[in-house]
């Protein structure tokens, strides 16, 4: 079976496990400082706080914005539904903006005609490691008063003009799932430039503690979404070698896209000006009337395993049922949950394999 993705554990990982293990400091400690350093060196940014997932990182980042019921956070039509539930748990409603099949990102020409006075952040998703049109974006979010927060689950690495996707806006929240490139099993990170907002999100990450002078205090209702010492150890030892991975990851992508040239039927992720992919996912589109599905089936009898990209929010029975969409509201984010589909890439797999890959695709349509 050729997998989707498979986690790379350098040797280092074990040994580092293993001392971590001998000190009997398991929770959040100094492997979480040292990791939290390391990525705001990697990322050019001043504070990271590690957190225990992705979704904690955005609920975090709501929390430490003051959002609360009755605010309307704009969120991308096509993402994982933690973008949204996070809102939802605030009390506060996602309002959805269509996607743009080029980059599968939310469309910033869409945006502005969703802002209204009860609009209190503005979330991009760099979907599949490729980065959103951040100047634009930011153009918008500026001239409305408006913070950018950057769902960059997918994007360590990605960049954007030069810069690392994810440090554009007010704040960034990171994945580090199994299914990302850097993986500590669960867990997360949210970045920021901003000492104020960066220490409320510590305290709380940590049940809203606050120490004073050397004595602790309560200041939030705050959460317990803290790292482990073991999480941090695991990801801090795969830090050095994501350049290799991406570069991999790059080279894997761009190979794909060769092949799949011939198959007329298939739009195969691609490079836009002034970003550069990580291709934490190699999300293909298939044409309007194939079947998908059908299509992912067939691939998994050949011994291939793949999956579909991400959601339609409108689509799903929660966000359906709730505020009553009907799929055709959003009809590039229906199009990309109905036709898209993630093709194994990652360290693991080889030129041979996507070889393998593209010809089980083309078996399927001639």
């Amino acid at each position: 079976m050729i997998q989707l993705a498979k986690p790379f554990i350098p040797d280092e990982a074990f040994e580092d496990l293993r001392a971590v293990l001998a000190t009997g400091h398991l929770i959040q400690g100094p492997q979480v400082e040292r990791f939290e350093s390391l990525l705001a060196d990697y990322l050019g940014i001043s504070h990271v706080i590690l957190v225990s997932s992705g979704t904690a990182a955005l609920h975090l980042s709501l929390a430490a914005l003051n959002v609360r019921e009755g605010d309307e956070i704009i969120v991308p039509a096509f993402t994982f539904p933690a973008t949204a539930n996070v809102v939802e748990l605030l009390g506060a409603t996602p309002v959805l903006v269509d996607i743009d099949l080029s980059d599968f990102c939310i469309d910033p020409g869409l945006i502005e005609g969703k802002v209204t006075k009860r609009t209190r952040a503005v979330v991009a998703v760099h979907e599949f490691g490729q980065s959103a049109d951040l100047e634009r974006i930011l153009e918008i979010t500026r001239r409305h008063g408006l913070p950018l927060l950057e769902d960059a689950a997918c994007a360590l690495g990605t960049e954007y003009a030069g810069k690392k996707a994810g440090t554009w806006g007010k704040v960034g929240c990171f994945s580090f799932h199994p299914r990302k490139t850097i993986t500590t099993g669960e867990g997360g990170a949210v970045v920021t430039d901003d000492p104020d907002l960066a220490a409320r999100i510590r305290s709380l990450r940590n049940h809203g503690i606050v120490i004073h002078k050397g004595i602790p205090d309560f200041r939030y209702a705050g959460f317990n979404y803290r790292m482990t010492d073991l999480q941090a150890a695991l990801g801090k030892s795969q830090l050095s070698w994501l350049p290799q991975m991406i570069k991999r990851r790059r080279e894997l992508a761009a190979h794909y896209g060769r092949r799949l040239v011939p198959l007329r039927w298939v739009k195969a992720p691609c490079e836009l000006e002034q970003r550069r992919h990580s291709f934490q996912t190699y999300h293909i589109l298939v044409r309007e009337g194939m079947e998908r599905d059908k299509l992912k089936d067939h691939l998994k009898g050949h011994q291939i395993e793949t999956n579909i990209g991400a959601y339609a929010l409108h689509c799903l029975s929660y966000f359906r049922e709730k505020y009553g969409y009907p799929e055709s509201d959003f009809p590039c984010a229906a199009a990309a949950y109905r036709r898209g589909l993630a093709l194994p890439i990652g360290n693991h797999v080889t030129e041979e394999d996507v070889s393998r890959v593209v010809e089980a695709i083309s078996e399927f349509c001639p």
